[in-house]
């Protein structure tokens, strides 16, 4: 699954640490894991990653910022909401440009308690809170949550200090990793995460299924990349030879992570083709390209729940969510995938005879 949440009871600190390992992180009361992510309506890879707190040393400029916020004073403690700090997220929410959860406590799903061990850090200047951090603790790792701060306070750099303040804190407890999430290919939101400890940074490779130091990342493998160049080579030749289809961003693609779909082993690829651009509520046969093993899949897919959805747009499927109920063919060449589809594919709801 390229998508998938879970709602466990109980997580151990052991499992928490395989999941992390997995590209998974906490969603609320959940765990989740995604490679793509979709803002203001346009489609990223999401690159997970991870800090190599064997290794790491702070830098220059995290000192620097050591020594800058000296003068406040620090706590790490469990997690447990205060007032103050929902007051504090709402100052910093108000500040910023990009959509962020209504309020801290629906971050951590309305309890600072529950199957994580979720602490916090807090800073104040003498008896005034300018910033808060969670972060959940498993066995051996950690992961970053989330950081606000008083926008009164910008030029102290407190997200970054927050940031720092987990990982010295995890390594002084003799943890190997810190995981601070995802960072996305030509999204600069997230770039930040990518200069808090760059020489001892990893990040998770879809293809590989394996951690890699982040200097062997390349960006011409970037995952949707590689899946909207293949199907595009694909579209061409199918075009050439007059196939009727049509390359479709897929808006539902995250549609597992809503509680009431989870679970139904949704179609999860954010781009496929379209074999005739046939309007069924039954069935319709889709391509996809597959990062993890190379190849093209030629799919059987079920529409099962139709979208009365306000957002048209030519290259945008999101009349209706759907779930795969076959597998057909595979190939790594796009020629023979488009071989198949135009002479074994017939134009049929059932698309029998393969």
């Amino acid at each position: 699954m390229l998508v998938q949440s879970l709602n466990p009871e109980i997580l151990t600190p052991s499992e928490l640490d395989l999941y992390l390992e997995a590209g998974w992180f906490r969603m609320g009361n959940a765990i989740f894991t995604t490679n793509f992510l979709k803002f203001h309506d346009v489609f990223y890879s999401a690159i997970w990653l991870r800090i190599d707190l064997e290794k790491f040393k702070p830098s220059k400029t995290q000192l620097k910022l050591k020594k800058l916020n000296a003068r406040f004073r620090t706590e790490i403690i469990p997690a447990d909401f205060k007032i103050e700090q929902d007051v504090l997220f709402q100052k910093y929410r108000s500040s910023i440009s990009f959509d962020a959860s209504p309020s801290n406590r629906d971050i951590l799903g309305h309890t600072a308690t529950g199957i994580y061990n979720t602490h916090e850090i807090n800073i104040y200047d003498d008896q005034k809170l300018i910033a808060t951090g969670y972060f959940d603790i498993g066995n051996e790792t950690s992961a970053g949550i989330t950081c606000f701060y008083d926008p009164d306070y910008k030029q102290f750099s407190l997200g970054k200090y927050l940031m720092f303040l987990k990982m010295e804190f995890s390594q002084q407890q003799g943890f190997r990793y810190f995981y601070p999430g995802y960072f996305a290919p030509n999204y600069p939101l997230f770039n930040y995460k990518l200069d808090i400890a760059k020489p001892y940074l990893e990040f998770f490779n879809l293809t590989t299924n394996l951690w890699h130091v982040f200097a062997e990342f390349d960006d011409q493998q970037v995952p949707l990349d590689m899946m909207v160049s293949q199907l595009t080579e694909l579209s061409t030749i199918l075009t050439a030879q007059n196939f009727e289809h049509q390359l479709f961003y897929y808006d539902f693609y995250d549609a597992d992570l809503m509680a009431s779909l989870n679970g139904q082993q949704l179609f999860d690829f954010p781009v496929f083709i379209q074999c005739f651009n046939k309007d069924t509520s039954i069935a319709m046969a889709v391509i996809v390209y597959d990062p993890r093993d190379h190849q093209f899949h030629l799919l059987q897919c079920m529409n099962i729940y139709n979208v009365d959805s306000l957002k048209k747009a030519e290259d945008r499927f999101n009349r209706s969510i759907i779930q795969t109920n076959q597998h057909l063919f595979a190939s790594i060449f796009a020629e023979r995938m488009a071989y198949v589809v135009m002479n074994s594919l017939k134009k049929t709801i059932d698309f029998q005879g393969f």
